[in-house]
């Protein structure tokens, strides 16, 4: 530490020599650097361990529950009351409740065909079944083609609505609001949602829709999403990798043991009477998913996960498409927590301890503080300790944690174990992104209710060729570029440097390919349209 001190003012005699800087300026240089940094990068520095025990105190609880579930053989089916449904001699189909089938879409040109060809072949009487397609479409070729895809089902004898509006109010939570208006929807007891991407196997209502039969007070039945084209490229295997752990370890820990989670706004069913009881749709965030689910659970509901249930659906695929996503799904829940904190306290119809987890570990825990430990002490505070030698940052802190966290993301998909590293990686790269959007959703700023709908390449790699499919992604030189990755990249890559150049511990060997991996996503050289098989 003592020689580490001296090259410091080594350096700054060198610096004040070579730059004619007067020795005043060095002087109070060395006040500010001692009186103020020293003790503000101690201070971030205990504050992002405490964010990262906190961190790592949620993953192992979740993964303990997790592991209970699964070591003890927890499923639903042996939880909760679950029969099969049979039709009845005597009252026929009757005994199958009625059931809509939710389909909103946006100019979803690539999968339109395979969620309404998916949704019709539902194994379910026909007489108790009505699809509903919401299109939003402003493109009126592809509102087109929904719509003749959807009478050409209806000649087939489905009972499928195509309904459309005038304006794309609320986006999704307007539509599926709206969708809830029409006369027909009265006679349904439960709703199936599928977004445009979404193709449910044919036997989805038969698994699920007893859970809600049989016991009264579960308001959702949640299954697991499939990735169709997770072996795209390195990229989608990552996102795998992050959403697997999602549904494996966060979802399945929350429906054993509050019997909450939120709703993924997709490959699930309602129970139409909780939607009612929680308000309705509510357009006031980006996560009309995420706020309905709160407000069902506050209100005493139940939710069930079922892990076996497994839905095919499409990861990002271009760097563009999955940064607004992330936006959006980083920003929403912070901006519904702003509006609903004081909601969630008040509320009377749950424990106090129910109360604590969802704004401890659903909200601050999972998705504000893991974000800004990521980024801010893995990319930024790390990094600049190495210019202060007097900043003592613990091994256990430092590779201990971390390491712990790591290995407990990788339990959800473990044929991958081997790109941990990249994950890793990504992470720490996309933590920028989402810490700038939970700061937008805090402070409800300009983009706090911004939607893109997350752009799908369905069929497309497979009925057309690869230049093709290239041309339309074609993105602009210099639209390639993402200046904060970029400005991050150069402030690592210093800190890298002056590490290696003045020894002392050895964290260029992480920082580095941390700046590699902010240059390459700051140049967009991260994504890929052609499959791994060709």
């Amino acid at each position: 530490m003592a020689t580490t001190g001296a090259v410091q003012r080594v350096y700054e005699i060198l610096f004040s020599v070579a730059f004619g800087v007067p020795d005043e300026v060095v002087f109070i240089w060395r006040k500010v650097r001692e009186v103020v940094l020293v003790p503000a990068m101690n201070i971030a520095v205990i504050m992002c361990l405490i964010m990262s025990v906190m961190v790592f105190i949620e993953k192992l609880v979740m993964g303990a529950v997790s592991l209970y579930v699964k070591v003890f053989h927890r499923k639903p089916e042996k939880i909760y009351k679950w029969e099969a449904l049979r039709e009845d001699v005597e009252i026929g189909t009757s005994v199958f409740p009625m059931v809509l089938v939710q389909i909103p879409m946006f100019n979803e040109k690539e999968v339109y065909k395979l969620s309404i060809e998916a949704a019709c072949n539902l194994t379910w009487p026909s007489d108790r079944v009505i699809i509903q397609v919401l299109d939003d479409s402003t493109d009126p070729v592809i509102k087109g083609l929904v719509r003749n895809e959807c009478e050409k089902w209806l000649r087939k004898g489905k009972n499928i609505r195509y309904e459309t509006r005038n304006n794309r109010n609320g986006y999704k939570a307007g539509a599926l609001k709206e969708g809830m208006k029409y006369n027909y929807v009265q006679a349904c007891d439960y709703i199936a949602m599928f977004d445009a991407d979404f193709q449910p196997s044919p036997d989805f209502l038969m698994r699920t829709v007893p859970f809600l039969v049989h016991n009264d007070d579960v308001a959702l039945v949640q299954a697991r999403w499939k990735f169709v084209n997770a072996r795209e490229c390195l990229m989608t295997r990552i996102q795998e990798m992050s959403m697997d752990y999602h549904f494996k370890v966060e979802q399945e820990s929350g429906s054993s043991t509050f019997a909450f989670f939120g709703f993924n706004g997709t490959a699930g069913v309602w129970r139409i009477k909780a939607i009612d009881d929680a308000g309705g749709w509510n357009d006031r965030t980006t996560v009309e998913d995420m706020d309905l689910a709160v407000r069902a659970g506050l209100g005493g509901w139940k939710f069930i996960y079922v892990g076996d249930i497994k839905v095919n659906s499409e990861l990002p695929s271009t760097l563009k498409a999955y940064r607004y996503q992330q936006h959006r799904w980083s920003c929403g829940p912070a901006n519904l927590f702003r509006k609903m904190a004081w909601e969630i306290i008040q509320a009377e119809k749950v424990s106090f301890w129910k109360k604590f987890y969802v704004i401890y570990n659903f909200f601050l825990a999972r998705r504000i503080i893991s974000h800004y430990v990521t980024f801010f002490f893995y990319s930024i505070v790390i990094p600049l300790a190495v210019f202060f030698p007097e900043v003592h940052l613990p091994k256990w802190g430092v590779v201990y944690i971390p390491t712990a966290i790591t290995l407990l993301n990788s339990v959800g998909t473990p044929r991958s174990f081997h790109l941990i590293i990249f994950w890793v990686l990504l992470e720490n790269v996309m933590s920028l992104h989402r810490c700038k959007a939970v700061f937008i959703g805090l402070l409800e700023a300009g983009r706090a209710n911004e939607w893109v709908v997350t752009e799908k390449l369905g069929d497309m790699l497979k009925t057309k060729p690869d230049t093709s499919v290239t041309n339309k992604f074609q993105i602009r030189f210099w639209k390639r570029f993402h200046v904060l990755e970029l400005v991050v990249s150069v402030f690592l890559l210093i800190s890298a440097s002056y590490n290696l150049i003045n020894g002392g511990d050895s964290y260029y060997m992480y920082i580095i390919p941390q700046a590699i991996s902010f240059f390459l996503v700051g140049i967009g050289y991260v994504g890929t349209f052609i499959p791994t098989d060709k």
